[in-house]
């Protein structure tokens, strides 16, 4: 038989049809991504510069929206109520699935057991989620956290009716209902580190304190801080939580600025400002994603 050789050169033909067959292969994919999400972001800009009633332009009023939308009582207040969620995520959500993760690593026993238990509030629907926790803040007799509260002989307080308590509050349910993914996610980057490295600190007599200064920070600095962008992204979209358990309350103290823009469109029903306001939320997230991929190609070149 006539053997192929090894080093035979592609043709041009060879080549163009090569590309041919790749180009057909994600075509579906690369029209479903056109029409589900390029076109509604091209369509959002343009909307953004228009008078909407219902869902027809009627004409054209350049940056009024975005004007209406800056100077609304409303957006300084939920800007900086975004803000709060993602300090308070930073400060509750970060530490303590990377302290557990830590923990875990260092377990020897029923490891594989708590891996299980940890993840089993991710499999649960978000909604439900919430609207459990939303019991267990309730004020009142019948909230969870009161019937702890004065079985011990204290009064009853209120929860998410205070403003000052709300948005760490709705963190706590955030962080509970991720909690097992950010787990994992530290727990494989932890197992990812030289096995060496922990037994030559271990024979050198190193505390587990040591060992997470020494070894582990060092090898997980880059995915630390890329986790630290990508929850700032994440939470800074976040809506359905308040709505689903204060609907923004109490007196705007929890509302976001998704949440805004939920109340433009589907309450108030002025697309026009939620076109903008969409706009505006894009172009920050935009910013933040090109440090995300900055750090990106910074800490894995």
């Amino acid at each position: 038989m006539r053997k192929l050789s090894k080093n035979k050169k592609r043709t041009p033909a060879m080549s163009a049809k090569t590309n041919a067959l790749g180009w057909l292969l994600i075509l579906p994919a690369v029209l479903m991504f056109a029409l589900m999400v390029w076109r509604p972001i091209v369509i959002a800009f343009t909307d953004a510069f228009y008078k909407i009633q219902g869902v027809e332009r009627i004409e054209f009023v350049g940056f009024k929206n975005f004007i209406d939308v800056l100077t609304d009582e409303n957006f300084t207040k939920s800007l900086l109520n975004t803000v709060k969620y993602v300090l308070w995520s930073l400060v509750i959500g970060l530490p303590l699935p990377f302290i557990t993760a830590i923990m875990l690593n260092e377990m020897v026993h029923t490891k594989n057991t708590f891996n299980v238990l940890m993840y089993l509030p991710c499999v649960i629907p978000a909604m439900a989620t919430y609207l459990i926790w939303k019991m267990v803040y309730s004020d009142g007799a019948g909230g969870l956290l009161n019937m702890i509260v004065t079985f011990f002989g204290k009064d009853a307080t209120t929860w998410l009716s205070d403003s000052n308590k709300v948005i760490p509050l709705i963190i706590v349910a955030m962080t509970w209902n991720s909690f097992g993914s950010s787990v994992i996610l530290y727990l494989s980057s932890l197992q990812g580190v030289d096995q060496s490295l922990y037994e030559a600190a271990r024979l050198d007599g190193a505390g587990i304190f040591t060992r997470v200064r020494v070894v582990m920070m060092p090898n997980l600095y880059g995915i630390l801080l890329l986790n630290v962008i990508r929850q700032i992204i994440g939470v800074f979209q976040v809506y359905e939580q308040p709505l689903t358990m204060t609907g923004g309350g109490p007196n705007g103290a929890s509302q976001t600025l998704g949440l805004m823009n939920y109340y433009y469109a589907f309450k108030y029903g002025q697309f026009d400002k939620s076109m903008a306001l969409g706009v505006i939320t894009f172009l920050l997230l935009i910013w933040l994603t090109l440090i995300y991929f900055r750090l990106d190609k910074k800490i894995n070149d």
